[in-house]
């Protein structure tokens, strides 16, 4: 029985890497240890219903902030993943059979929590023929059924693998929002993110808007990894050119000394100069700070996200 406590364990892929040097991080990038009440109330109701939370596996810094709040972003179909991106602190491996009462627990906690809005990430499950999208699906109408009111948001696997038709059926099930992230610049996909494929993930993205034109669609990258500013901005246009509504671009941290090398800590004023860029572009909503992660703050950035469309359109 794997140890997934025990980084050999957890990232067997990875034991062999030569180790990367970790920089001390800048004063901007720092986060206080959750301590909060409401901290706790939130970990003990996922403990409860014995649900993962990408929050937790992927060592988001924001945990702190988003689960004091009573905010969670609920990773269904296991806590393993079948790539081995080398940015990811998710562990890697065989994974486990779908639990098929999971989409129940999930919507349960939703509906406990008092979520306005969630979001619901998967780990990649290319051992699976539909790569998880019925899952996706029977999670997204259970939470329907228990939390009419609620907006969701899925952050959904490439299905590079799967049958045809698996995105389809996630579309189908109408969630408010579908974001898959791009994570960097297509240069450094083979050392980055070899699992996947950029044009495809792009491409995904864009069949979501021929399928439904009206599903916001949200996809964001990690800069720090070795990346230029050309580079980030042409993503940008490839994401404009899939229609593509709003793009998030967040400061990688190496999670250990087997994970990809930081090449450097991008400053917030470079953060503030992409926002900028990414506004010009014609996106209806950005986030760009050092801090920003794909669900940070996902409920009011989907809250402002939907004005901005209104706006745009009462202008039209």
């Amino acid at each position: 029985m794997r140890d997934l406590r025990i980084p050999d364990q957890r990232h067997p892929e990875k034991a062999h890497r030569p180790d990367q040097a970790q920089p001390k991080k800048p004063e901007w990038i720092r986060v206080k240890a959750p301590t909060s009440a409401g901290y706790k109330q939130t970990r003990d109701l996922l403990r409860e219903n014995r649900l993962s939370t990408v929050c937790e596996e992927a060592g988001c810094p924001n945990v702190g902030e988003c689960w004091s709040q009573g905010h969670a972003t609920m990773m269904i179909m296991g806590e393993i993943c079948t790539r081995g991106c080398t940015f990811c602190n998710v562990a890697t491996g065989k994974p486990q059979s779908l639990d098929a009462f999971e989409p129940g627990r999930v919507a349960h906690a939703v509906q406990k929590l008092g979520l306005n809005h969630v979001v619901i990430t998967s780990v990649d499950r290319d051992d699976l023929d539909d790569g998880g999208a019925e899952h996706f699906a029977q999670t997204i109408r259970a939470i329907r059924h228990r939390s009419p009111s609620s907006t969701i948001e899925v952050l959904t696997p490439d299905f590079l693998k799967s049958t045809p038709g698996a995105l389809e059926t996630v579309v189908e099930a109408r969630p408010d929002v579908f974001n898959h992230n791009l994570e960097t610049v297509p240069g450094l996909y083979p050392s980055v993110r070899p699992g996947a494929r950029y044009f495809h993930s792009l491409r995904l993205l864009q069949r979501v808007k021929e399928l439904d034109p009206t599903m916001f669609t949200k996809s964001g990258i990690m800069v720090g990894l070795g990346e230029d500013r050309q580079g980030v901005l042409q993503v940008m246009d490839d994401m404009r050119a899939a229609d593509i509504d709003f793009i998030t671009i967040g400061q990688y941290l190496q999670p250990s000394a087997k994970h990809h090398r930081i090449d450097r800590f991008v400053t917030p004023e470079e953060f503030s100069g992409y926002e900028k860029a990414a506004y010009g572009k014609g996106f209806l909503m950005v986030s760009a700070t050092p801090l920003t992660r794909s669900s940070y703050h996902a409920g009011d950035d989907f809250a402002r996200l939907r004005d901005a469309r209104l706006a745009k359109l009462g202008r039209a």
